[in-house]
């Protein structure tokens, strides 16, 4: 029987085709020349962790990143969508939310690499294309001309790697590999293009390990604690935030608290760790502290090696500002430092991500383009991981397409705001109930408020954040009666976004993974992603 039936499939590959047309005719344009793109990336870098932003507890000093929003800008509010790696890695790619590129969680989806995304739109446009270190999106790339990247979610010493489909194998630290690659291309590239280089590093992700040579860069430190590391999560807060499996109490592990190590290191280097760690485990085993010491032990433990991991991402950015200089490419190149959401450093009692809540929320983002941004410039507009390829395409002078749904920030790193630039950001979060048992929500932001509904599968809770009376969002105002009119505004909102962004009718039960919710029969075994090889094994949800 015959069908006129498109599938969502033949959808995206028919979007993809037609904005790879749209950018064909700007290959041969006579303009200015057009820019480079350096995309310096890092996975679950806190902003609280670079020193340009300031945090009360000067975690970190981070010059070479700093040094980016320094020559150019530093946004305040970068938000993202949905506050999980691959989720945001897809958004990056497509401009799109994860309801539309497919990609909602890190427990069962695949990219589908037939849809169009930024990095095939400047390919055709005459850009050569290199994305090195983590992909994380299980199928292959597509649209780059070079590709040489980590497996899943890749390891820290002595990693495995795919070049362009075949694997190869490093000795060495990952993040200085990732860098050694990167300069390596940046150098060998074809000159007479201009390019995109995608540089995205593991680190600091868990479980957090250092550089053997970052090992007691805090001679022993005693770091001051978030305000509400013992969070009683109180202040009619519902079971969400009660229930959640992410605290540095109960879900803080042995290879978390390094207390064993990795086995992907060399003898040698085996050596160093034990030198370092040793020491430091017996001391632990015999204090054997309890309750909030406990606590304190690992909370320290973790800045420790968070943050010797943010070291050699740091000295990553400056050899890659270097290397641009030594290459004389520094003018005429758009350099751009993110993460795929924000984290947790011991707020709220918590490592990870995931939620509407600020720490989890906002990202880290500074963009150095001279001649364009203002040096040593701040923005508070409210911009997200969603405008970043809408942004890299109008800054190449190519067509956005209608189908993308950020904006692009060229006339922010110019120094103009539009009058209408947003002033909500629509949010949704769905993976559940593995790894961390964070509940699905979907909320609206504003420079002011949060509202978020907390809906499956066995709440139906509603909350609101005031981060101007409450900045350490310790408190649900929802039923202060003194808000309800704030309330009203923000359902109105909020559903107006869910139409804006095409998110109006409920997701697919694999939206939220492939691990059954609490009384819910077991979900069936997905068949895809393994069956068919690609870039990286897919973790089991347990994994860090």
């Amino acid at each position: 029987m015959s069908t006129n039936r498109t599938t969502r499939r033949d959808f995206l590959r028919s979007a993809a085709l037609a904005t790879t047309a749209l950018a064909a005719p700007f290959v041969a344009r006579a303009a200015a020349k057009r820019p480079n793109i350096v995309f310096i990336f890092s996975d679950d870098h806190a902003y609280q962790a670079i020193s340009a932003y300031g945090d009360k507890r000067r975690l970190i000093q981070t010059p070479h990143i700093d040094r980016i929003g320094r020559e150019g800008i530093r946004f305040d509010r970068c938000v993202v969508p949905n506050s999980i790696c691959g989720p945001s890695r897809a958004t990056i790619l497509t401009g799109k939310y994860n309801h539309l590129n497919g990609f909602y969680n890190n427990s069962n989806c695949r990219f589908d690499g037939s849809q169009a995304t930024f990095p095939k739109m400047m390919q055709a446009a005459g850009y050569q294309t290199a994305i090195i270190g983590k992909w994380h999106l299980i199928s292959d790339p597509t649209g780059f001309d070079h590709w040489h990247i980590l497996p899943g979610q890749g390891i820290y010493y002595n990693p495995p790697m795919i070049r362009n489909g075949e694997k190869v194998q490093h000795e060495g630290y990952v993040t200085d590999i990732i860098t050694d690659l990167s300069i390596e291309w940046l150098k060998g590239r074809d000159k007479t293009k201009p390019f995109v280089l995608m540089a995205q590093h593991k680190a600091p992700h868990r479980e957090w390990a250092p550089a053997l040579r970052h090992l007691g860069h805090d001679g022993d430190r005693q770091y001051p604690e978030p305000e509400t590391l013992f969070d009683d999560y109180g202040g009619d807060r519902g079971l969400a935030w009660r229930d959640q499996d992410m605290t540095l109490e109960k879900t803080f592990t042995e290879i978390d608290a390094k207390l064993k190590a990795p086995g992907s290191l060399t003898p040698e280097q085996r050596k160093a760790w034990d030198a370092y760690y040793e020491p430091r485990n017996e001391a632990f085993r015999k204090a054997n502290p309890t309750g909030k010491d406990l606590v304190r032990w690992r909370y320290n433990r973790y800045m420790h090696d968070y943050l010797g991991c943010i070291q050699s991402v740091d000295e990553s950015v400056g050899r890659i500002l270097d290397a641009l200089e030594k290459e004389g490419l520094a003018e005429n190149t758009i350099v751009i430092y993110s993460a795929d959401q924000g984290f947790y450093l011991g707020e709220h009692g918590w490592f990870d991500k995931r939620w509407i809540v600020e720490e989890s929320l906002r990202a880290p983002l500074l963009v150095r383009w001279p001649g364009v941004t203002k040096p040593g410039g701040a923005s508070p507009r409210l911009v997200s991981n969603l405008d970043f390829a809408e942004t890299f395409l109008d800054a190449a002078g190519l067509p956005v397409p209608a189908e993308m749904q950020g904006r692009s920030l060229v006339p922010l790193l110019r120094g103009e705001t539009p009058a209408d630039w947003r002033k909500s950001f629509y949010y949704h979060y769905y993976e559940y109930p593995a790894p961390h048992r964070v509940r699905p929500h979907y909320g609206v932001v504003t420079e002011r408020y949060k509202l978020a509904h907390y809906y499956k599968p066995d709440v139906d809770d509603w909350e609101l954040y005031d981060r101007e009376k409450d900045p350490l969002e310790t408190r649900n105002f929802i039923r202060d009666p003194a808000y309800a009119s704030v309330v009203a505004e923000l359902k109105t909102e909020l559903e107006r976004l869910r139409r804006e962004v095409k998110e109006t009718e409920p997701p697919p039960r694999e939206a939220y993974g492939n691990q059954a919710f609490d009384g819910e029969a077991p979900a069936p075994k997905p068949g895809g992603p393994e069956a068919g090889g690609g870039a990286g094994r897919r973790k089991k949800p347990s994994d860090p």
